[in-house]
């Protein structure tokens, strides 16, 4: 069997191991503009001994935004921004996707254009909180998306994904995980649509094949991952087993490259997945309250996973295949700048000295 260090071929391209960058939100795209900040490239060329560098969810549209700071590839002064990025996660040889994210009704309307509220599938309040400008404030009840604006909501996917292009990106995951808006249509308690985009299981994953298919046609199917966390309850999800084998089943027909699951505790709906995935599998398993760390490398060796995905530990060890290959050390993550900030906490985490 393989290991976590060896190559594997994902969608188009040669990755040169099997560890992923989990797409991490870090909140330093101030101002208006939402571009990425100056040290983002940085940031990124730093972890780019990743065999696959995914990036901090992207919002497709202004309504889209789940959080403060959070950065688009709309404007042609965002796709410029992102030029910088990916350019320099390709002078070191890596692969860059970039994870498109509308946070749906997990949002507020403090984060959102003046009069705005967040949307979803349903006018159901999320029984979580979200960060704002003025702190922790409880999500509202979002407004229903009538079906013009789904079809809108598809096509901005489908915009931003040709900018990824256009950025150097070398593809994209839609983010179908942690309760967002592609999430929220496939929930039991967030999506209660009695019409074609919710109700049955067919019409429940609707929204997110749909999204997936259109994307796969402008830009190409082994340029689309899609991320989903079945089983995972964070920001007040209720899922179903039959849901996500519906879902894997259907998105498996559209030869995209890859699925990333972030694993809840149903470690056996995880290996369900996963034998129903024909092209590459990408884990971020359920370790909590530990980071996904070196003893989770069996992964890859066992057959669980084609790919394992590092979040916290990969935020603050720039170098971590080299740290992983050499049983450590590692370098301790600070959540005080985990979101927001500058330099501190987000390029200064130091590499193994020679």
């Amino acid at each position: 069997m393989p290991t976590a260090f060896d190559p594997i071929v994902l969608g188009k391209y040669e990755l040169a191991n099997r560890i992923v960058m989990a797409p991490m939100s870090r909140s330093r795209a101030y101002g208006p503009e939402a571009c990425p900040g100056p040290s983002a490239a940085l940031y990124y060329r730093q972890r780019a001994s990743a065999g696959l560098v995914i990036t901090e969810g992207i919002q497709p549209s202004a309504i889209a935004r789940g959080y403060p700071a959070t950065p688009g590839l709309s404007s042609p002064a965002q796709v410029a921004a992102w030029r910088t990025v990916t350019d320099a996660v390709h002078s070191v040889g890596s692969t860059i996707f970039a994870q498109l994210m509308h946070a749906g009704r997990i949002g507020h309307p403090t984060l959102l254009p003046a009069g705005a509220q967040p949307v979803g599938p349903s006018p159901v309040t999320a029984a979580a909180q979200v960060f704002t400008p003025d702190g922790p404030q409880r999500c509202v009840r979002p407004r229903a998306l009538d079906d013009a604006e789904i079809d809108a909501t598809i096509a901005d996917f489908v915009a931003v994904a040709r900018n990824a292009v256009v950025a150097g990106f070398d593809g994209v995951e839609l983010h179908g995980a942690n309760g967002f808006l592609i999430h929220q249509f496939l929930s039991d308690n967030a999506n209660l649509r009695t019409d074609s985009w919710g109700g049955s299981t067919g019409n429940r994953i609707r929204f997110a094949v749909t999204t997936a298919t259109a994307v796969a046609g402008a830009i190409g199917a082994e340029r689309v991952g899609v991320q989903i966390s079945p089983g995972n309850p964070y920001n007040d999800m209720v899922d179903s087993r039959e849901t996500y084998s519906a879902l894997v089943d259907t998105l498996d027909q559209l030869g995209l490259a890859y699925l990333n699951v972030s694993a809840g505790p149903d470690y056996e709906l995880t290996q369900r997945l996963r034998a129903r995935w024909s092209s590459v599998f990408v884990l971020n398993p359920w370790t909590g309250p530990r980071p996904t760390g070196l003893e989770d490398l069996h992964l890859v060796a066992d057959g669980s996973a084609d790919m394992v995905s590092f979040g916290k530990l990969f935020l603050a060890n720039p170098d971590l295949p080299r740290r992983l290959a050499c049983g450590g050390p590692f370098n301790t993550p600070d959540p005080s700048s985990f979101y927001g900030g500058y330099d501190q906490g987000y390029v200064d985490y130091p590499a193994l000295a020679d």
